[in-house]
């Protein structure tokens, strides 16, 4: 792993590592689908001692994949598994610390006590890692930064990022480097700068460790994949990764496809620059931008796109040689024939693309249609409707929408002739490479280095099956979005139902955390150390809850990383002993070890009692 080697892919068990028959049927389907390390969980010593049973079990039918012994709270279970297993991975936020949520002042002579009480612990499981020929994954969760952590350096990426390094370091001085590092987060856009400040400060100290990475916590379905798709697409598309898992709250044979599908992308040749000599120099803007922080492009207002609107998203119908009313159903705008009313969900489009097919009914309220710019002119209407002109047929003769316009550009040398069109122009930007995003993104560097403050609207076209377009797409636009560039979403999936591409399209903003449009579900993939059966409890939940529009819930098998993930959480429900639930609000305990069969109604009576629950 790491260096020129291929990027590998991983996943982790769900079963009880004592249960060895089981371990090791679940460990063979995922090395069948595609996993090359498989991590299992040792939450004690008898667990891991356990390790030596199933890594026999595995190599007897044989399987020779590595495996990876998974440490939170016991540094004694680490020790034991370094001798038996490939790898063992520990988290700094819980290996020598307890958290609590306390704020502890230190001055700097105490906080190095800490780090040298930190050594103490830590140093015979360098030790043995050594001696054993044993890799470590030194793996930062945002859920569970100490408490030591959190006081000096807060809630942060760069906490994360000094969480594990004080860890490296203790290995560097030990002069122990099979290493690898990670900076897990269930939030995308804290996860991906995380992992760019760990390589930056990495590179200040002369440091080149491997990476792993994945988003935590991610979910299921769609939702989980469009999620882990921002995160990991994002850093693979700046060259960051050489292990990758995708953790999803489903078996974990179904992550490895995923992981893979995402991985097998970058086997495509990045697009050459495209810059002309002129341009090169407006590249400079990076200079002002920092991948470290959430920055959000300024841009001016135009009709409701840009400023400080909400981001919007273009339903693309330009297929369709007639459009009707049920049509529109598929992108949330429901026509009631009966009273002849519309009604709008929460993923109602804002705008559709209807190309050259005239609409020959009135429009719900909020919805407008946008016709190439050869079709509008025609139009008996052209007040409530848009035109949408290539940038290379702005004329001197062309006739401009007196409130909004839509630009379409796909190439990059052009951007500088934007300076001479409307100040009510929106900018439509495409690059129709196999892997747009470094185009994309220098595009709209060359805006920012011109002074161009007019929306933009990402727009990308995707040829593949659904799960493909889904991670894709994701990449593509999510990365630019958590860095604060676009201001909405414009799909165009083929192979894709249209309802389907409008659910991705919102699932996109809601994951980069800019348009909330449904319940967002905060839940872990399982392991060995989960106390309930997640795939159905999630399910469950979501059932009950998903028409409660912005909520956040964390739904966690156990403590490890629980309340630190429900900190971001409205409500949390975890896993805390055998048909145990503890609720949270927050992340405050409200109800301790609540039996599992009543635990999903107590929280929807939680969720009441704090004023958040809307009957259907």
């Amino acid at each position: 792993m790491g260096s020129d080697f291929p990027i590998r892919i991983q996943s982790m068990t769900t079963t009880d590592t004592m249960d060895t028959e089981k371990t090791v049927e679940q460990s063979i389907r995922m090395i069948e689908s595609g996993c090359e390390y498989v991590r299992i969980t040792a939450p004690s010593i008898n667990e891991a001692q356990n390790l030596q049973n199933i890594i026999d079990e595995l190599r007897k039918s044989g399987y020779h994949t590595p495996l990876v012994a998974d440490i939170h709270f016991t540094p004694n279970a680490a020790e034991v598994a370094a001798r038996i297993v490939e790898k063992v991975r520990i988290n700094p936020g819980n290996f020598a610390d307890k958290k609590k949520f306390e704020t502890i002042e230190y001055n700097d002579a105490e906080y190095e006590e800490e780090l040298e009480r930190i050594k103490q612990k830590f140093t015979p499981l360098i030790h043995i890692c050594k001696e054993h020929g044993t890799a470590m994954r030194i793996g930062t969760n945002h859920g569970s930064l100490s408490d030591r952590i959190m006081s000096r350096y807060g809630d942060t990426p760069l906490g994360m990022v000094e969480s594990a390094l004080e860890f490296l370091r203790i290995c560097r001085a030990g002069d122990y480097h099979n290493i690898v590092l990670s900076m897990k987060s269930s939030n995308p856009q804290v996860m991906v700068q995380a992992y760019r400040l760990l390589v930056q400060r990495m590179d200040m100290e002369n440091m080149h460790y491997p990476l792993h990475i994945g988003v935590t916590e991610a979910g299921d379905g769609d939702d989980g994949r469009i999620k882990s798709a921002i995160g990991i697409g994002t850093l693979l598309e700046e060259g960051l990764g050489d292990t990758v898992r995708v953790s999803l709250t489903e078996d974990p044979e179904f992550e490895a496809p995923v992981a893979k599908a995402l991985v097998e992308r970058y086997n495509i040749p990045a697009p050459a620059e495209l810059i002309t000599e002129d341009y090169s120099d407006s590249l400079k803007v990076k200079e002002h931008y920092s991948p470290f922080s959430y920055q959000k492009r300024k841009t001016i207002e135009v009709a409701n796109i840009g400023g400080h609107q909400l981001p919007r998203v273009i339903a693309d119908f330009s297929n369709l040689d007639t459009i009707t009313e049920f049509d529109l159903q598929q992108v949330g705008h429901i026509y009631d024939a009966a009273l002849d009313k519309w009604h709008m969900t929460e993923q109602g489009c804002d705008y559709i693309y209807a190309k050259n097919s005239i609409i020959n009914f009135m429009l719900p309220n909020g919805l407008k249609a946008i016709y190439d710019y050869h079709t509008w002119e025609k139009l008996a209407d052209r007040e409530n409707a848009f035109p949408l002109i290539e940038i290379g047929n702005t004329k001197d003769n062309i006739t401009w929408h007196s409130k909004l316009n839509f630009v379409y550009i796909n190439d990059i040398s052009q951007i500088s002739k934007l300076l001479h069109i409307p100040e009510n122009a929106v900018l439509v930007l495409e690059c129709k490479h196999a892997r747009p995003l470094t185009i994309l993104r220098e595009m709209i560097w060359g805006l920012m280095y011109y002074s161009i403050k007019k929306p933009v609207i990402i727009k990308a076209s995707y040829s593949e099956p659904k799960e493909k377009t889904i991670l894709y797409s994701a990449t593509d636009m999510g990365a630019l979005l958590i860095d604060g560039m676009g201001d909405g979403v414009w799909l165009k999936c083929p192979a894709v139902p249209l309802n389907e591409t409008n659910s991705i399209a919102f699932g996109i903003l809601q994951a980069a955390r800019l348009r909330i449009s449904k319940t967002e579900y905060i839940s872990c993939p399982s392991c060995g150390r989960t106390l309930f059966d997640l795939q159905e409890t999630t399910a469950l939940i979501r059932q009950r809850t998903e028409h409660l529009k912005g909520l956040k819930i964390a739904i966690m098998g156990c403590i490890v990383n629980g309340p630190g993930e429900m900190a971001d959480a409205d409500y949390g429900y975890v896993g805390s002993g055998p048909g145990k639930i503890t609720l949270y609000k927050s992340k405050d305990i409200v109800k301790r070890n609540i039996n599992s069969e009543h635990a999903v109604d107590e929280l929807i009576q939680l969720i009441a009692d704090n004023g958040d629950w809307v009957e259907v």
